[in-house]
């Protein structure tokens, strides 16, 4: 007899993590050393979470022992609502900001509090691909709305439109982007939102990057443009802050909420089953939220991040048969490669090719629903010595297998 998985699983995909990084982890084992360009991971980078919000937990240890509140501590959920009047967004009530363990979880929970079998969900492609795997795990149907290179990686409107049927119940807008690094225009933004309006539909915003900005790029956060569609915001700890292991995500609702309080009932279930996030990490989202802005200094010029950045997207165009589109956000870059110049039989085959005989480890565009060209995710978290290092592998890789 055989035990399986559950078939809605088979759908469920997140190649971050996945038959790639599962070969990295057998070459680490054997004793090799894998230059990691595949998570957006600080920490591990030597980007140092702010004192602050580490004497915050430690000051408060001894009230996090116990459960809280399933939707999150008042002074969490109190600061987040005054940093959206801080930024513009009207009417968001302590009520409708709920915390949970990284944004992760919460995406997981807003998906299964929504959706019936085959009822669909517009997501961009490409993705971050857990919004992709929640849709499917809560036995819903992911369909993609294109973004290309040619505009920027801006989503394609019209696509977007086009792909809504009598069963679409949301859509989601990334913005910033992960993986392109796109930000999108107030433009776009306001457009996304009349397709909202105009088929009564949900906007799922996932702002974790919305302050991890480059060039003087300036972020709008969906939620000021109307009061009249319903819009879901995510945001946390992990990127801005640098504090993923602390697994600190909220999101708040906005706009006409009376109309979804059976869904609002349906997320208060899911948390309550839950029990409450992780207790210690709430502590610091007050301290986070209103004190120095440390990222600010990072992704200035001359900060590390927009040094790396700048020096990943140099290497990259440098490689003749690689594009790529300069990043305004995020900590990642999303280069085209001309797959036809070289003896690859796609993208994934490149990647685990590079991996064994390179040792660098990235991560296939198709990965991250994307099929349109051949792509690929680089991580510019390391420092510049580990950057350059992985950068001339990768060269010298591409040299070996041109096509004559």
């Amino acid at each position: 007899m055989k035990y399986r998985k559950a078939e809605h699983l088979n759908n469920a995909k997140y190649e971050i993590r996945g038959k790639v990084a599962d070969k990295a982890a057998q070459l680490k084992l054997r004793g090799i050393n894998i230059l990691e360009l595949n998570i957006g991971n600080p920490g591990i980078f030597g980007f140092q979470v702010p004192d602050t919000m580490n004497m915050a937990i430690i000051r408060n240890l001894d009230k996090a022992a116990a459960y809280s509140d399933s939707k999150g501590i008042f002074a969490a959920r109190e600061a987040i609502v005054i940093e959206t009047q801080n930024i513009g967004i009207k009417g968001v009530d302590i009520d409708h900001v709920f915390l949970g363990n990284g944004v992760s979880e919460l995406i997981m929970m807003s998906m299964e509090a929504l959706l019936n079998p085959e009822e669909e969900v517009l997501i961009p492609s490409p993705d971050y691909p857990l919004w992709t795997a929640a849709v499917n795990i809560a036995n819903g149907k992911a369909v993609h709305y294109n973004c290309d290179s040619e505009n920027d990686w801006q989503p394609d409107l019209e696509h977007m439109e086009a792909q809504i049927s009598a069963r679409t119940r949301a859509l989601v807008v990334i913005n910033p982007n992960n993986p392109t690094g796109a930000v999108y225009s107030k433009e776009t933004l306001e457009e996304i939102t009349a397709i909202a309006r105009r088929h009564r539909l949900i906007i799922f915003s996932d702002e974790i990057y919305s302050k991890i900005l480059y060039d003087d790029i300036e972020h709008v956060p969906m939620a000021i443009l109307s009061d009249d569609v319903l819009v879901v915001t995510f945001n946390g700890l992990s990127k801005s802050y640098r504090a993923c292991g602390f697994r600190a995500g909220w999101l708040y609702l906005s706009g006409p909420v009376q109309q979804a309080e059976d869904y609002i009932d349906g997320l208060t279930q899911l948390l309550s089953m839950r029990l409450c996030s992780n207790v210690p990490a709430q502590w610091a989202i007050q301290t986070a939220l209103g004190g120095n802005q440390s990222i600010y200094q990072l992704t200035a010029d001359g900060g590390r991040l927009k040094r790396q950045r700048d020096l990943t997207i140099k290497r990259l165009r440098a490689i003749e048969g690689i594009s790529c589109v300069n990043p305004q956000s995020a900590l990642y870059a999303f280069p085209e490669i001309d797959l036809s110049l070289f003896d690859f039989d796609d993208d994934e085959d490149f990647i685990i090719k590079l991996l064994e005989e390179e040792h660098v480890l990235l991560v296939q565009g198709s990965g991250f629903n994307y099929d349109r060209s051949y792509a690929f995710r680089v991580v510019f978290l390391p420092h510049e010595e580990t950057l350059n290092k992985a950068f001339d592998r990768l060269e010298n890789f591409l040299s070996i297998h041109r096509k004559a």
